[in-house]
């Protein structure tokens, strides 16, 4: 359980998920990010867990004394709370999630954008990271040998819009994609996208 360092402000580790069952369809260690915005410190789906977690809040502690940011922690999908509580207890962290069928619940840290899946409605979401050109998602992606794999949304409505608003993905200057289930794509995010939905580019 290290935190990675993927890009100077940028950080990806992974923490061994507490309701895991031994599912063969996602494996138990997932991953959570760091993020450095100009306004906040922030923590995208945390999970702080297993033997070293203890070295893990004391690196996190260290982070935030450093900066004298405000916390914010971002979720992914709304059974991605994790460690978010614990987050917002120990530095009074606000707790960004989406409103299904409403607005977002708060402004987003600097050099955030976000991305809404289309034909989807359980409120999966994820966030690109413009300063650092770096998407990270929930499930829409897992990450396989070496690279991605579409993982259509459990509360699939309409596979044509789910599948189109991936295509617009495309449109980003994506280097990085960070994923909950598997390894990150630390290069060429753009392409591994393209080949995970079958486009040229």
């Amino acid at each position: 359980m290290d935190v990675r360092e993927i890009v100077p402000g940028l950080w990806y580790w992974t923490a061994p998920h507490p309701d895991w069952n031994g599912a063969a369809d996602w494996p138990e260690d997932v991953g959570c990010v760091c993020y450095e915005a100009s306004n906040a410190t922030v923590f995208i789906d945390p999970l702080v867990a297993g033997d070293r977690k203890d070295d893990l809040w004391a690196e996190f502690d260290t982070r935030v004394q450093r900066r004298r940011l405000p916390v914010q922690v971002l979720l992914t999908a709304p059974w991605h709370m994790r460690s978010a509580p614990a987050f917002a207890e120990r530095y009074g962290a606000a707790v960004w999630g989406y409103q299904t069928g409403g607005a977002p619940a708060g402004a987003l840290p600097a050099g955030t954008e976000l991305f809404v899946p289309g034909g989807a409605s359980e409120g999966q979401v994820g966030f690109f990271l413009r300063p650092h050109r770096a998407l990270v998602v929930a499930e829409v992606f897992m990450g396989v040998d070496g690279g991605l794999r579409v993982c259509p949304s459990p509360g699939l409505i309409d596979a044509h819009a789910f599948n189109e608003s991936l295509r617009g993905l495309l449109d980003l200057p994506i280097d990085h994609v960070i994923v909950s289930h598997g390894a990150p794509v630390l290069h060429d995010g753009r392409r591994q996208i393209a080949e995970a939905l079958g486009v040229h580019v």
